[in-house]
């Protein structure tokens, strides 16, 4: 055990915000051009896209993703998360997935969630109206979408019935390049928002479904205790806690101007989730301030054994914000990767 820990080291990735199109009038070429900068650095392993279908409007994220898959090599690509994918078909989720995966030549990496219920906000619930789900259903269709996928990427002869998906002898081709093709759940489960019988469900289902857990919008206590009982449940699911890998998506503001870095992150995060954050809202997923502040943000999550940091960033020039995180944070954050490992 702890020659593994002591083998640990940290990744990083870049996310990429698809949404900024709408938001921002970020053109679809300067998101490919960031992800081409991003591997040209060669410290960033994987890029990341959100999704949403109509409550909150983007460029959709498989598309985009096979699109800087034709202008990168290395690079794996990734969905964080995927927020509609209870509201997709199974089969045809499955081909376009696995098709992604042959033309990068295996690199891609699913983070999949229940996206918002129709209580969080008008456009989620008319988007779930429209896509024809129940906002109570969403967590019953990830957990069979899930099972869907993996049997539709490996069998020849694949068969499923569930409540929500069901079909008999599909022979989905091509398959995916990657055997298993990762499928990761993302999630943070609060006790104010769902109760501790709650968390203990959703905590339960990443551990016996998920190849790993994504997680924001997070404390580091909570990180390290929801981290902690997510290995004893892999025990007792039978897997290996040592397989089973974390991602913490994070955001990042530069600005030697402390406040000045918070009303750009807030300005920005209001508009592309429609809604008004609070000063703790907005920081408990995005450090605002000096470069060495905002490493310190992420180094105690480094030092709790997370396995993969994408870092978001955030403000009113993406690509000023870009140039920093590439040349003055990744370095640093490497940095206390080593050291940590």
């Amino acid at each position: 055990m702890l020659a593994a820990m002591s083998q640990h080291k940290t990744s990083f990735g870049l996310t990429l915000s698809n949404r900024a199109l709408v938001t921002q009038g970020t053109q679809p070429r300067e998101l490919i051009d960031m992800a081409v900068k991003a591997e040209n650095s060669g410290a960033i392993d994987a890029i990341w896209v959100g999704d949403s279908i109509l409550s909150k409007p983007r460029l959709e994220c498989i598309p985009l993703l096979g699109a800087i898959a034709a202008h990168t090599s290395r690079l794996k690509l990734g969905v964080a998360c995927m927020a509609t994918i209870a509201q997709r078909n199974p089969v045809l989720l499955a081909l376009q997935w696995a098709s992604l995966d042959v033309l990068s030549g295996g690199r891609t990496w699913l983070a999949a969630c229940m996206g918002y219920p129709a209580s969080q906000h008008p456009m989620a619930a008319k988007e779930l109206e429209v896509m024809g789900i129940k906002s109570k259903e969403r967590p019953g269709r990830l957990e069979e979408m899930i099972g869907a996928l993996r049997v539709l990427w490996s069998d020849e002869h694949a068969s499923f019935h569930g409540k929500y998906y069901s079909f008999d002898e599909v022979n989905l081709l091509p398959k995916p390049a990657q055997r298993p093709c990762p499928i990761y759940i993302a999630g943070t489960p609060r006790p104010s928002q769902i109760g501790d019988g709650g968390v203990e469900r959703s905590l339960r289902r990443i551990a016996r479904y998920a190849d790993g857990w994504m997680t924001n919008q997070i404390e580091l206590a909570m990180f390290q205790d929801y981290r902690g009982r997510l290995r004893e449940m892999l025990v007792e699911e039978g897997r290996d806690p040592e397989q089973f890998k974390t991602v913490l998506y994070y955001g990042v503001s530069v600005n030697r101007d402390r406040d000045q870095a918070f009303r750009q992150a807030k300005t920005f995060l209001d508009a592309y989730y429609q809604k008004d954050f609070t000063r703790p809202g907005v920081e408990i997923w995005t450090a605002c301030g000096p470069v060495e502040h905002c490493v310190d943000c992420v180094r105690g999550f480094i030092n709790a054994g997370v396995d993969h940091v994408t870092i978001r960033p955030i403000g009113d020039d993406l690509k000023y914000q870009l140039n920093i995180f590439l040349q003055d944070m990744v370095p640093a954050l490497n940095s206390a990767a080593v050291n940590a490992a």
